[in-house]
């Protein structure tokens, strides 16, 4: 690895654009950085204009405060520079223009982030009709629109069971915007899944932290990707916009042709789920499907909607379901550890922490959660030894009977347990028995109590 530059050699080569950048992500004020650093708020806008040079102990308190590595300012880039404008930020007035900037600094690193993976991996190749490429006049209606994105992608008229995945294996870049571990969930669950074509390679950013339910999930999945097809020449007021891109959406994930016949002639909620389970949407958007396709009345769908609302609902967290979160980044990093290029180098090569690596490629926190070890009778007033404090990752060691399908690594027979048929090869203790059922949507087997809630439609095959 190259040798690192000193504070002065940072200073001489200082890029403003690192400066303005670190600061947005971070969602700091040139005022609230001047009172962390120690200098004027009129010095940092200087720094980042250009106009003034910081010197090299003024670099070494910007790095602290912002969470960089001094040499993060020297690097040279952005490679790209992403304007508010040219993302597909949803619901404006509900985010400040602080959140937006921070969202789009946050894309610029994921960026270069992918640029870097890309010169040792091979990434899939764009693939979108020619129509919907930026430079594009021709663009068709979003219900067309969506019915060729299906056919060019070879989709058919089936649920899309893995969305994301498919999104990604057809070179669009996706990622998770989740700070949720910087304590200020509140500010960023406002930002909702945006898009831009700002870049060579457009990039979907997905947010769990606004709601973590895969279907709301999937569905702004595919209204992003309808902005990325419809709207690169950025046509029409953005209501207008943020309707077509909903129209493209739901034609997308439920063809009208085949769901017009499958949608109850009433208002039936237990059909309603059924469906949602089955094609992967919320219940939500099949009622407004039926309104849409006028199936009920305006008034008949207003009192149906006010009594969803008023039903409880069951969790589905977006992780708990293969194929729905973004993998590219982070199997690309998986993939050069396996020859030798560890995450601390990628990220000693892009100065930045490494936990920015993981946050911009969803890959979870390493670090071990500690519990302590019950005590014996006879060892209650002795004091706790090292051997006393073990990791969760440890402490189930001793129970590790069942090896994972996916990782080759082996879990704890809990976890494999709720997935007895999918997520484990081989098993070296207690063996599950009994009747499962497998989704659709995940792939994954359910419980047979589970199944017989939905019995129509979240299972497709049973297996002992």
């Amino acid at each position: 690895m190259a040798e690192q530059p000193t504070l002065t050699d940072i200073a001489r080569l200082f890029d403003p654009s690192r400066l303005t950048q670190a600061r947005r992500l971070c969602k700091l004020t040139k005022s609230q950085l001047h009172q962390m650093v120690g200098v004027s708020a009129a010095a940092i806008g200087q720094y980042e204009r250009g106009e003034v040079t910081p010197r090299a102990e003024t670099i070494a308190a910007l790095a602290d405060a912002l969470n960089v590595p001094p040499g993060f300012f020297a690097l040279g880039r952005p490679r790209v520079q992403v304007e508010i404008a040219e993302a597909s930020f949803r619901r404006l007035r509900a985010t400040t223009v602080g959140q937006q900037q921070q969202a789009t600094a946050y894309v610029e690193q994921a960026w270069e982030l992918s640029c870097y993976l890309e010169e040792s991996v091979e990434f899939p190749s764009l693939d979108i009709p020619n129509w919907a490429i930026p430079e594009s006049e021709d663009v068709p209606d979003p219900i067309t629109a969506a019915r060729a994105m299906r056919a060019h992608w070879d989709l058919g008229f089936e649920p899309i069971k893995h969305l994301v995945y498919e999104i990604e294996r057809h070179g669009i870049l996706t990622v998770f915007f989740s700070m949720k571990q910087d304590g200020d969930k509140d500010d960023k669950s406002r930002i909702d899944a945006f898009s831009t074509t700002a870049l060579p390679r457009p990039m979907i950013v997905l947010t769990p932290d606004k709601a973590d339910d895969v279907m709301r999930h999937r569905f702004s999945a595919a209204h992003e990707l309808g902005h990325i097809v419809l709207h690169h020449g950025r046509q029409g007021t953005d209501s207008q916009m943020e309707r077509q891109a909903d129209q493209f959406a739901a034609e997308f994930l439920t063809p009208r042709d085949i769901i017009k016949d499958q949608l109850p002639a009433r208002v039936n909620f237990n059909r309603l789920e059924e469906l949602s389970q089955w094609w992967g949407v919320s219940v939500h958007s099949l009622l407004y499907r039926l309104r849409e396709l006028d199936l009920v009345s305006e008034s008949t769908y207003r009192r149906a909607f006010i009594t969803l609302n008023s039903l409880p609902r069951r969790s589905q967290p977006i992780r708990d379901y293969e194929g729905e979160q973004p993998e590219l980044l982070k199997n690309a990093i998986e993939l050069l550890d396996g020859v030798g290029v560890s995450l601390r180098d990628v990220a000693a090569e892009l100065q930045l922490p490494p936990k920015r690596i993981r946050q911009l490629a969803g890959i979870d926190d390493p670090q071990p959660k500690l519990s302590l070890v019950r005590f014996s009778d006879d060892r209650r007033t002795t004091a706790a030894t090292h051997d006393d404090v073990v990791s969760d990752t440890e402490e189930e060691g001793a129970d590790m009977a069942h090896r994972s399908a996916i990782t080759g690594r082996y879990i704890s027979k809990a976890a494999a347990a709720r997935h007895p048929k999918t997520s484990v090869t081989e098993s070296g203790g207690n063996k599950s028995s009994g009747t499962h059922h497998r989704s659709t949507i995940s792939g994954r087997y359910i419980s047979g109590a589970a199944a017989a809630r939905h019995p129509n439609t979240s299972v497709t095959e049973n297996g002992k």
